[in-house]
């Protein structure tokens, strides 16, 4: 059946697009090379935006000998869409459903880091599969280095309605406790994100 252009549709409670849907299911990130030691599990970086999950997670790959993928890029990748746009024409129900079927499918290859998006860890299906699956790691920072962070860019869609400060202590005041049910948490502040990866290092080997 052919499915109409997504400008002329009504999408606010229309399913997934069937070819969107199928891409969210066959995407895959890279395999990585062995890693350096501990568990085969992959490790799932979770955390509120500007937290530093992709800068972190690439450094720590490299570390590690392990391949690195960002779920967002996935996503995007997947539907054909940026994230901002998806969150628009769909809404945000509509992109954690993608999201959480990218993430299982990231965590069902060879051992990798997987930075996710600040909201991925919120949805109770996809943080009972991280949580079982991976070993999942709460990157954490001051709300006063988030704010510098995420002024760098004008791209993330929950930010788009109001002051960043306010809605970003709004979410840490939700999200936090969430985050905390993570294995391992790791505190970065404004230190060199070089000292977060031996953080996490360290929190690995013991």
């Amino acid at each position: 059946m052919e499915i109409a252009p997504l400008a002329n549709r009504c999408i606010a409670f229309a399913p997934m697009d069937k070819n969107i849907k199928a891409s969210f299911d066959n995407s895959a990130g890279n395999s990585g090379e062995k890693p350096v030691s501990g568990s085969d599990k992959p490790i799932v970086l979770v955390g509120l935006m500007g937290v530093g999950k992709t800068t972190v997670g690439r450094r720590l790959a490299k570390r590690m000998n392990l391949a690195f993928v960002d779920a967002d890029e996935e996503i995007e990748r997947a539907a054909g869409l940026t994230v901002e746009e998806i969150f628009s024409r769909f809404g945000e129900g509509y992109f954690r459903d993608g999201e959480r079927r990218v993430i299982a499918r990231l965590m069902e290859g060879k051992r990798q880091i997987i930075a996710t998006g600040g909201g991925a860890f919120m949805n109770d299906e996809t943080r009972t599969l991280i949580l079982e699956k991976a070993i999942a790691i709460w990157l954490d920072a001051d709300l006063e280095t988030l704010v510098k962070r995420v002024g760098r860019r004008n791209t993330r869609p929950l930010l788009k309605s109001g002051d960043p400060a306010k809605i970003l202590a709004d979410l840490a005041a939700t999200r936090n406790p969430v985050y905390a049910t993570a294995h391992i948490h790791v505190m970065g502040n404004d230190s060199p994100h070089e000292i977060t990866v031996e953080k996490i290092i360290e929190a690995l080997q013991r």
